[in-house]
């Protein structure tokens, strides 16, 4: 199902049963009820309930959407430092030159053809794509310079190789979801409980108080929606993509 199908089903949702239950609710009220005689303090809680909830739902959608962006920058870092081992051995013998370039284009390559729909659908990386990485290094790291022209580039070659490592085992550690059960749970019966004391106001079925909770209801499942979408980065609508990788090696795109 599309997410954004997942979306528009959840916004609706979450407005009818907001609209079913005022309506049941109202059917069944006494005849004498008035809905002006809602006790005071029941709107000072409602009022607290909903800041509190807001305030726990910001910061959740503010930390998934760092815990994204970080991934981001995971997988511009590891593309760059590839980049740039490519590059930087332009200065050793063509046979060395050429095994270590073919060996990154070929990791580059694995990434973006295999690695990345297992990450998306399994939410972890392969041990074939650290195999590859590892011959990289040792392609890097044994080689012995032949002058100083090449010893001036071997140790910023390392430098690289390090900042790809690093950066792999960073992506590596960013595929899976970033909140946890217990704070999804608090945040599903928190909304629930939000969206219940606008029942306790007494709301009838006027147009305008039927339309208000609907869009309060429907704006809590948006934000819900999001922080889910962006909880896992690789996996969701909007996910981290491989574009530094084609960007970098652009025959990849090919």
């Amino acid at each position: 199902m599309p997410d954004w199908l997942v979306l528009v089903l959840a916004m609706l949702g979450a407005c009818a049963v907001v609209v079913v239950i005022t309506v049941v609710r109202n059917r069944r009220a006494p005849d004498d009820e008035d809905p002006s005689e809602t006790p005071d303090v029941i709107e000072y809680m409602t009022m607290w309930i909903g800041v509190v909830y807001a305030i726990v739902l910001g910061l959740a959608i503010a930390g998934v959407w760092e815990a994204r962006n970080s991934a981001q920058d995971y997988v511009q870092n590891e593309a760059q430092a590839l980049h740039e081992i490519s590059e930087r051995v332009r200065v050793y013998p063509p046979d060395v030159r050429d095994r270590i370039r073919n060996d990154v284009n070929t990791y580059a390559g694995y990434v973006v053809d295999h690695e990345w729909k297992r990450m998306a659908n399994q939410e972890q990386v392969t041990d074939r794509g650290t195999e590859l990485l590892q011959k990289v290094r040792h392609d890097v790291t044994d080689y012995r310079p032949k002058n100083d022209f090449e010893a001036q580039a071997y140790q910023p070659l390392l430098d690289q190789m390090t900042a790809a490592d690093q950066a792999r085992n960073d992506r590596a550690d960013s595929t899976g979801a970033t909140m946890p059960p217990v704070v999804w749970w608090g945040l599903l019966v928190g909304g629930l409980v939000t969206v219940g004391m606008v029942f306790a106001l007494q709301i009838r079925r006027t147009r305008r108080e039927l339309v208000l909770a609907g869009l309060f209801s429907a704006t809590i499942a948006f934000m819900l929606f999001l922080i889910w979408d962006f909880d896992a980065p690789f996996s969701r609508g909007i996910a981290v993509t491989a574009e530094p990788f084609t960007n970098l090696f652009p025959t990849l795109a090919k």
